[in-house]
């Protein structure tokens, strides 16, 4: 036909367009990550207790949380190409001010800053990825969130590297980053606003083409109520994995940052493969997969040894990182007409209901251990079995 050329063309450049999305996730994310890698130096700093680090914490991700949504309903409306700079501004203000942050107040203002780069960054960036993906969904979430991963990943690098060594001042060095993501999310947002321009139409038909035959209210219950089991857990195990491992197993500090680097880098794994595998299997599978999948490992995990303990941790990291992409495109195609908005509160709630629960817990392990924290959130997973609860029918990307 005669529009097969220029489809092929526009997908060239939809494809160019989602590397450049994944590139600047990989930096913000790479930013975000450096916080909890550099929180026992910071304890240590500063004689901050678990309540305080996830006080920390919780100001970060809550803050963030709050935002995304009405970032998302925003940039649906009113979309700006200088969004996602904007964001990474807001970034390099909050790691400058935690660099020199003295007392506890001032670092919670810093990672407020934080929090707010990342609200403003992921709906629209996640917006854009949707737009990029050429109709393969799950792909294009896929490899947007593995730029996150990524970036996530080399976090505790970082901090073994640079922050351990050189101390908490060294934080503001990772602004040449938040530079750099400043300059290509300009480009980012330049990009995206002129091919929006230059296909209106056929963004409009896309947008409409998905529906779910469900009330859309019991879906979403049920999507939250996975992804609370889901990021709840995750998150409680990343931001303490290496206080469990220094304080349970007296590993030092620097080789507990590479095993949170081996589980982080184990997330982005999970995350290339539940993307493709949404598109092919549909959600319901994946997320049976992985959030049930993972309880046998999670309930396992206060109970062996050190080696064991670092083999499960890296399993569930890989199994539970799968889950997001399909949970993200199941209510992304149930609203297809709202991405932002819909992106905006799960990335939200998934940082929200990760802080609170790290607040929670750090208090909790304050009082009785990280032994019994980690005992009581092992069963977290089987909220997986909501999962049965969502249509049979294949909400896959591609439907």
């Amino acid at each position: 036909m005669r529009t097969q050329r220029p489809t092929k063309s526009a997908k060239q450049t939809a494809y160019g367009l989602l590397f450049l999305v994944c590139l600047g996730h990989f930096l913000n994310d790479g930013i975000q990550s450096v916080i909890p890698a550099a929180l026992p130096i910071l304890r240590d700093a500063h004689g901050l207790t678990f309540t305080q680090v996830g006080l920390i914490t919780l100001v970060i991700q809550v803050t963030s949380s709050l935002l995304q949504p009405l970032v998302g309903l925003t940039t649906d409306k009113h979309p700006t190409k200088y969004m996602l700079a904007i964001g990474m501004c807001c970034t390099l203000v909050g790691l400058v001010a935690l660099s020199q942050a003295s007392v506890f107040a001032s670092m919670l203002l810093a990672v407020a800053f934080l929090g707010f780069g990342s609200a403003v960054f992921h709906p629209e960036a996640t917006r854009i990825a949707q737009f990029a993906s050429s109709g393969r969904k799950g792909l294009a979430q896929s490899v947007f969130q593995v730029g996150g991963n990524a970036g996530m990943a080399l976090g505790p690098l970082a901090a073994a590297f640079v922050v351990i060594p050189y101390g908490q001042a060294s934080i503001a060095w990772f602004g040449i980053a938040a530079g750099l993501a400043a300059v290509v999310m300009l480009r980012v947002g330049t990009l995206a606003a002129a091919r929006q321009r230059r296909q209106p139409q056929q963004l409009l038909r896309n947008t409409k083409k998905q529906t779910i035959s469900r009330p859309l209210t019991v879906l979403f219950v049920v999507l939250f109520l996975l992804m609370f089991s889901k990021q709840v857990y995750i998150a409680c195990l990343q931001n303490y994995l290496t206080f469990y491992l220094i304080d349970t197993f007296g590993m030092a500090i620097s080789a507990s940052q590479y095993v949170l680097f081996g589980f982080l880098a184990m997330s982005a794994v999970g995350t290339i493969a539940g993307g493709p595998l949404t598109d092919r299997f549909g959600s319901r599978a994946v997320i049976l997969f992985s959030i049930l999948g993972a309880a046998p490992f999670t309930l396992l995990i206060p109970h062996v040894g050190l080696q064991t303990f670092v083999f499960l941790a890296l399993a569930v990291s890989f199994i539970m990182s799968s889950a997001f992409s399909a949970i993200l495109v199941c209510a992304l195609n149930a609203a297809p007409n709202h991405v932002g908005l819909v992106s905006g509160v799960f990335f939200g709630v998934s940082f929200g209901m990760g802080g609170i629960a790290t607040a929670l817990f750090g208090s909790a392990a304050d009082a009785m251990g990280l032994q019994s924290v980690f005992t009581v959130i092992a069963f977290l997973p089987l909220i997986g079995l909501a999962a049965f609860l969502l249509p049979k029918k294949s909400l896959s990307a591609s439907d």
